[in-house]
């Protein structure tokens, strides 16, 4: 009986410390992940909105970029975005454009940190104005050049940035879809390099 309890003892053991050397891979996984995303966030963020800044906090209000929380998983995080020198509390003191820009920014930094090699955007542009539209398209184009982008818009800004272009029109009750090749201006060339 005493070696069976010997043997539970130390599987317990070895059972304790193979849990113990997972919950360190994983708590160091989720913090090189948290300051990937986090980097890239706040350089699309700023890119996307000048003399602005976003980056990711932890939900119980601790931030350090070099280590995560370790209930990171269980507090969950949140946007904290900054107009010059003033950080806002909530996101609910944002703009309808200023919040789809922060969502759309993590988004773009989450497909930077594990990239496709496609991604379908439908209208993320709706709520922005053609200067955040055209800054959306440059980023995409500057940034996921290995990647393939099929993004519904209606407006010239991700139009300009497209190297294909596809139109769809309804004429006489038949919808067709035409193909054109789209070669950027000067200008979206320039503010690219």
């Amino acid at each position: 009986l005493l070696t069976k309890q010997k043997k539970v003892l130390k599987d317990k053991a070895n059972i304790e410390r193979v849990v113990a050397e997972w919950d360190k891979k994983k708590q160091e996984a989720l913090r090189i992940a948290w300051q990937r995303v986090n980097k890239s966030f706040g350089e699309i963020f700023s890119t996307l909105l000048h003399n602005a800044n976003a980056k990711l906090t932890s939900l119980n209000g601790h931030y350090d970029a070099d280590r995560a929380p370790k209930d990171l998983v269980l507090t969950g995080l949140e946007i904290k975005v900054q107009f010059g020198s003033l950080w806002k509390e909530t996101l609910d003191e944002l703009s309808g454009g200023q919040r789809s820009l922060a969502g759309l920014s993590l988004v773009l930094a989450l497909l930077q940190y594990s990239p496709a090699p496609l991604y379908i955007l439908d209208e993320v542009d709706a709520a922005l104005d053609m200067s955040h539209t055209q800054n959306i398209g440059l980023v995409i184009r500057k940034s996921f050049r290995n990647a393939q982008f099929i993004i519904v818009s209606l407006k010239d800004g991700m139009f300009s940035n497209a190297n294909v272009l596809f139109t769809t029109k309804f004429v006489n009750g038949i919808s067709t879809v035409s193909r054109a090749e789209n070669v950027p201006n000067k200008k979206h060339k320039d503010k690219e390099k």
